[in-house]
């Protein structure tokens, strides 16, 4: 079988973790929430599939490194519950790209900064759970990569608390110059 080649993509949306469990300490003020940002980042996501955007997907393992992203979605699609639901909604296509990681950060130990490199991205749309820990710390290495143009819609990501999701937002748009305009707001 010929390996596909990476897709030449300006602009690419990564989604963070929406494929989860939800079965940590805080998951249950997370489900509600996570719902409606994955319902807007399916929208979100539709849309930039029209504009020919790369969809890539970073997601935790759990601790479980003989895992691998199929097996995790199944899992979460199979489930039902709040994550079951969250993961039937905004599961990956088969042009999809698909990278477990270690960590809060889509960068750290991935191969995201090298097929981000490959592609040609120069604006990075990033979405998913949590605003305030993997959202926060992928925004912030893009900053520290150079990437100008990081859009976080606020819309599209999720947090365990009200407090938590808008301190975040505030802190991305004033120190890593990101834009935090909803996906409503900002439609290109």
């Amino acid at each position: 079988m010929k390996p596909a080649k990476v897709p030449r993509s300006a602009r690419v949306l990564i989604l963070v973790d929406f494929i989860n469990p939800l079965n940590f300490p805080g998951a249950e003020t997370l489900a509600r929430p996570a719902l409606v940002a994955a319902r807007a980042a399916a929208r979100l996501r539709g849309r930039m599939e029209g504009e020919k955007a790369t969809i890539v997907y970073a997601n935790d393992n759990y601790g479980a490194w003989t895992s691998d992203f199929h097996s995790l979605v199944a899992q979460c699609c199979a489930r039902d519950d709040t994550s079951g639901e969250i993961a039937r909604l905004i599961a990956p296509g088969p042009r999809d790209i698909t990278l477990l990681k270690p960590r809060h950060s889509a960068f750290f130990c991935t191969a995201l900064e090298l097929l981000l490199k490959e592609m040609g991205a120069r604006d990075l749309v990033v979405a998913g759970l949590c605003t305030d820990m993997c959202v926060q710390m992928t925004a912030a290495d893009a900053f520290l990569r150079g990437y100008e143009g990081v859009w976080v819609p606020s819309d599209c990501t999720a947090a365990e608390s009200t407090k938590a999701k808008t301190a975040s937002l505030a802190y991305m748009r004033d120190v890593l110059k990101c834009d935090v305009r909803s996906s409503a707001a900002r439609r290109k």
